[in-house]
């Protein structure tokens, strides 16, 4: 079976060596995508020190970017958002942020109800507090 690689222009660019997304057969795998703005190194809503530590977050505003950073992969690799069957959320804190990101996710999974399994780990690649990993059909 044919394994093709997407990479989104309108999406950040990786911070390792891995492609935004890989279609297998009608699925489409995006790698984990955070918050981070196409082009740069702005993360929307953060805050760092001087030794690249975060000093304060945003984490609404980490969402909306998260998921705007997704559906631009989405419809770059010829999917949608409505074609979302799986979710993995990461939060770096989640007794802080869990029902702030709930509310947001609700706001964008009105119709389209994915699964979904969110998960509390240490910290992430890049100084942000959420990441998503998301498994659609095209």
């Amino acid at each position: 079976m044919e394994k093709i690689k997407f990479n989104s222009e309108r999406a950040p660019q990786a911070v390792g060596l891995y492609p935004h997304a890989r279609k297998c057969g009608n699925l489409l795998f995006l790698s984990g995508v955070g918050p981070r703005v196409a082009g740069s190194k702005e993360i929307p809503g953060v805050s760092l020190d001087e030794n690249g530590e975060i000093k304060s977050y945003d984490i609404e505003k980490q969402c909306h970017s998260v998921f705007k950073n997704i559906k631009f992969i989405l419809e770059d690799a010829g999917s949608s958002w409505d074609n979302i069957i799986d979710v993995t959320v990461f939060l770096t804190n989640m007794k802080d942020d869990f029902k702030i990101y709930n509310k947001i996710y609700a706001e964008y999974f009105k119709e389209n109800l994915p699964c979904r399994t969110t998960v509390e780990i240490n910290c992430l690649p890049t100084p942000i507090a959420i990441e998503l990993k998301v498994i659609a059909t095209i």
